[in-house]
């Protein structure tokens, strides 16, 4: 597609298409240090726009769930990085999350008085903890999943089966495009 195109701006006939890369437009197996163009700027812009919306409307639909949910977000988010990680120490966990150590210590403190959290011996340090999930934490983090999984294959119903596969290819290769720019940055 045209970058004119993304943008919304009506096509010329003479942006280059995908099929076409010009020299100034490096393929995928050619990146570049070159400063972006003002027009992949605009589109850059698009999808910083378009991305913001997205998470917004996320959040708005937990907002609306909150009832139903057992702990608040940010407790959530704990959580699953415990399930999905495995278990850790409170540091590993504050350093996972960007957080102060006490901010992190506080929404661990509401997991396990909740049962969601379990503290337990460090195998490789006797006077250290590890915060894993508990069976019940674990459920809650499905519960969440399945209600998210539900209200997006919702939203995709109406998508061929190729568009599906396609967003979810894009999505994973621009995070992953993201967090190798981000690791080269710092």
């Amino acid at each position: 597609m045209a970058t004119a195109e993304v943008a919304g701006a009506e096509p010329t006939g003479a942006e280059p298409t995908d099929a076409e890369p010009t020299d100034a437009e490096p393929t995928d197996a050619e990146p570049t240090d070159a400063e972006p163009t003002d027009a992949e700027l605009e589109l850059a812009d698009t999808v910083v726009r378009e991305l913001f919306l997205l998470i917004r409307q996320v959040k708005r639909s937990a907002e609306r769930h909150r009832p139903e949910m057992i702990v608040d977000m940010a407790g959530y988010h704990v959580l699953a990085h415990l399930h999905f990680g495995g278990p850790q120490r409170a540091g590993e966990v504050a350093a996972a999350f960007h957080s102060d150590p006490s901010t992190i210590s506080r929404q661990v403190s509401a997991l396990v008085k909740s049962g969601l959290v379990e503290r337990r011996a460090d195998p490789g340090d006797g006077r250290a903890s590890l915060l894993a999930a508990t069976g019940d934490g674990i459920r809650v983090i499905e519960t969440e999943r399945r209600r998210r999984a539900r209200a997006i294959a919702t939203v995709l119903a109406a998508w061929s089966p190729d568009d599906r596969q396609a967003l979810t290819g894009m999505l994973g290769r621009f995070l992953d495009d993201y967090q190798t720019y981000e690791a080269q940055e710092s």
